[in-house]
């Protein structure tokens, strides 16, 4: 199949877009930047710059399946300025998307379109799956909400919608993860606030696949992107230092701190969300990683055969 990505560049694109290659779908990508560009068999580069309307259409050709993976980073401070990045490249993204393909002939049939977690109200006792209707009103939920909204205007095109609530990344090439491990290699890792936050992660390599799933399902609607054994902070953090065999002698950093640290940005490393991946292992989704303690090993295996 031939697939059209955009954010390929970015963590999980570049893991998806590794992934198709090596089943043999042709893959053609968008990218802001000239320089990154690329023109080879089966993978070829075109040039976007949502902000300003301008795509190249040739994006297009023979295109039967657009994964969205476009948007600015959640983790950088959450300044009143980089709140509006957060929110506008997701949404201008999508929005020039969908202008262009109803400006002409095309084959897409089918957009599989990343979204969030962060749509759930923060809990320490409820379950979320795909029905929930009570959505959060914070800031990332209110992202989260426009996202989706954004991507199911596609089906006005007679173009099936799918879209994925990711949860927290797991990857040994950089991500959350990463930050989450700096403190413990330099012992001075701890659990964050009470510790008893759930933290719904999966393994990028089972992400990578799920979206493939999703694709050639022809699957529709919206799928929570979560391993079916979410964590709490302090299991988490925990089974990191295990992994890193590191000790963890600080006590948990409290709420406070973490406000005035991180400011609104807290909300990331506060929130709790207990959520459901039931739905996508009904559609004959399998999980590699289906517990912490595996898809740790695995990455921090990989670190070691990369150094």
């Amino acid at each position: 199949m031939k697939v059209l990505i955009t954010g390929a560049t970015g963590l999980v694109g570049k893991a998806l877009t590794a992934k198709l290659l090596e089943r043999g779908d042709e893959v053609n990508y968008l990218t802001t930047s000239k320089s990154k560009v690329e023109n080879q068999k089966n993978f070829n580069g075109f040039v976007w710059n949502p902000k300003r309307e301008e795509i190249d259409k040739a994006c297009f050709d023979g295109v039967e399946c657009i994964i969205n993976l476009a948007g600015a980073s959640v983790a950088e401070r959450w300044t009143s300025e980089h709140k509006k990045a957060i929110l506008n490249s997701r949404i201008d993204s999508l929005n020039l998307l969908y202008k262009s393909l109803s400006e002409i002939n095309h084959e897409v049939n089918h957009l599989v379109s990343a979204s969030a977690i962060g749509v759930y109200p923060s809990s320490l006792t409820r379950l979320y799956d795909e029905a929930e209707t009570d959505l959060s009103h914070d800031f990332l939920g209110h992202v989260v909400q426009e996202w989706e909204k954004a991507s199911s205007q596609f089906e006005n095109l007679n173009i099936n919608v799918a879209q994925l609530r990711i949860g927290v990344v797991l990857s040994a090439d950089g991500g959350a993860l990463e930050q989450m491990a700096k403190p413990i290699k330099n012992y001075v890792g701890a659990t964050l606030g009470s510790g008893q936050q759930w933290q719904s992660w999966i393994h990028i390599k089972d992400l990578a696949s799920m979206f493939c799933h999703v694709m050639d399902e022809a699957l529709t609607g919206v799928y929570n992107a979560v391993a079916p054994n979410p964590v709490n902070n302090k299991k988490l953090t925990k089974t990191i230092a295990k992994q890193l065999n590191k000790p963890l002698l600080l006590p948990p950093v409290p709420k406070f701190a973490l406000k005035l640290l991180l400011g609104e940005m807290a909300q990331i490393v506060l929130g709790s969300q207990l959520v459901s991946a039931d739905k996508i292992q009904q559609e004959g989704f399998v999980f590699e990683y289906a517990h912490i303690e595996k898809a740790l090993e695995d990455i921090y295996n990989k670190k070691a055969a990369k150094k």
